[in-house]
């Protein structure tokens, strides 16, 4: 994606959260405790996709994630994916 992206950890929500060009993209979770974040879903418009944002989206949450000290569990197809393909965040995972 060419474009910087602008993304806010809704911690009420349990979501990362950005809008591109007025449409909103977002990663969902469950902090389900003992340092542990289910991530289960991410959306991101027909209209955006292919650009890279849901690869942000979870960059984001995996980096979080590591600061934080939680294990991931990547309950969602599109997270697990990204896992595999960079192996750097498999310490991650719970």
């Amino acid at each position: 994606m060419s474009e910087s992206l602008s993304i806010h950890h809704d911690e009420t929500s349990h979501q990362f959260v950005t809008t591109v060009d007025g449409h909103r993209a977002y990663l969902a979770y469950m902090d389900l405790g003992k340092q542990t974040l289910d991530i289960y879903r991410t959306f991101v418009p027909d209209g955006l996709r292919g650009r890279g944002i849901a690869a942000a989206l979870t960059e984001h949450a995996l980096q979080y994630a590591e600061r934080k000290g939680y294990s991931v569990i990547p309950s969602c197809s599109y997270v697990e994916r990204y896992l595999e393909r960079h192996p750097r965040h498999a310490d991650r995972t719970a």
